[in-house]
């Protein structure tokens, strides 16, 4: 194993901030009450809390009481979907076929439990567009899910203009907006969204926390039961460190934002133009390099008809060279598939199933871009010389 570690795979999660796990330090063990105590380290923690609620709705443009805190993404979605469900009475839920599991696993539940799902497919570019939804959004639909921004390929939804075409119908919007909040501009009237996720570790968070934003009179009811937490939204002991860190890394992110945002596209755009250079005719970008997602670089490695990369093994060899990215597959009874997002946008197997997500982040450099090329063609040569 190289002693160098080159980390390129921000989008399953990121490094915590030490500025943020100062912050979350003290409420392991001074700080330690219980936040719906009375007695004063109970106080002290809710105290925290509530200010971690500000600092979440103020960096979306929302009420402190519209912020939810959660266990993450999966459970902010799952909440969204099932709530809306049971409160509207409503039979069916639209969502595409190139959202997150979190999001495609529990609408798929839904519909065994006797709801209607429509899965839209998405474009080659992987976004649905308003005249596409239009056609499937009918009076009783329940609610609508699309993410803002895609965590395979980066690509990035029209938002605004989705969440219009529901509103006109009367039907509720929710919107998976784990990759891009910190990264991007995300503000819920902005958006016109009912329902955001969000979960702490995709922006210099602690894994294990995030929010549900929920408007104000949306019809929704709990889905988490057992407690009258959350103004008796979601049942559970707070995980008071977990909020604080939630809280502190979205402040951070927010506060800092423009000058990330010219460091990685930077990276992103050396990634790219050394993928054009040094493979030409072999390399297919999945994702796009100027409307895309500035910290994403999906690729797959076309080799042609009579020969196929294996991309397990490409990951494989990365990491014995000290990078750590992704290929978006997902293991099922023992074997690797290629990712289904690729596939929803028109890849073929052979090729989807070679495919690399480099996601960049604050701390990576020009050198770790330089390396990551240099090793990639290094293997890749290798590769084909035994293919």
């Amino acid at each position: 194993m190289n002693d160098r570690t080159i980390y390129l795979d921000h989008a399953a999660t990121t490094p915590v901030d030490p500025r943020v796990l100062e912050s979350m330090l003290p409420y392991f063990t001074g700080h330690y009450g219980n936040a719906s105590s009375i007695h004063e380290l109970g106080r002290e923690a809710n105290v925290a809390v509530e200010e971690a609620r500000q600092k979440v709705a103020s960096a979306i443009g929302a009420e402190p009481k519209e912020i939810v805190f959660t266990s993450g993404g999966t459970e902010s979605n799952n909440a969204a979907l099932r709530g809306s469900v049971e409160a509207t009475g409503k039979s069916r839920v639209v969502t595409s076929n190139a959202e997150h599991h979190a999001v495609l696993h529990a609408a798929e539940h839904l519909s065994q439990a006797g709801a209607e799902l429509t899965i839209l497919p998405v474009e080659t570019d992987a976004k649905i567009t308003p005249d596409h939804l239009s056609e499937a959004v009918d009076q009783d639909t329940a609610i609508v899910s699309l993410m803002y921004v895609n965590n395979e390929v980066g690509a990035i939804n029209p938002i605004s203009q989705l969440a219009d075409v529901c509103h006109e119908r009367d039907v509720l919007f929710h919107s998976d907006t784990v990759q891009a909040l910190g990264k991007i501009p995300v503000n819920v009237d902005d958006l016109g969204v009912d329902f955001l996720s969000m979960s702490a570790h995709k922006f210099y968070g602690p894994k294990g926390v995030g929010a549900l934003y929920i408007r104000n009179g949306t019809n929704w009811k709990p889905w988490m039961i057992g407690g009258s937490q959350e103004r008796k939204r979601r049942g559970g002991t707070l995980n008071v460190p977990g909020i604080v860190g939630l809280g502190r890394a979205l402040e951070l992110a927010v506060d800092e934002m423009e000058q990330n945002t010219k460091h990685i596209h930077h990276l992103q755009q050396q990634l790219y133009r050394g993928i054009v250079e040094k493979f030409p005719g072999l390399i297919h970008l999945n994702s796009d390099p100027i409307n895309g997602m500035y910290n994403i670089v999906n690729i797959s490695i076309d080799a042609g008809p009579d020969r196929a990369i294996d991309g397990e093994m490409l990951l494989l060899n990365l990491d014995i060279e000290g990078i750590a990215c992704s290929n978006g597959s997902a293991c099922s009874s023992g074997a690797v598939e290629p990712s289904h997002v690729l596939k929803a946008i028109g890849l073929d197997p052979k090729v989807a199933g070679a495919s690399l997500r480099f996601s960049l982040g604050k701390d990576n450099t020009e050198e770790d871009i330089t390396y990551t090329l240099d090793r990639l063609e290094a293997i890749l040569d290798r590769m084909l010389k035994t293919t």
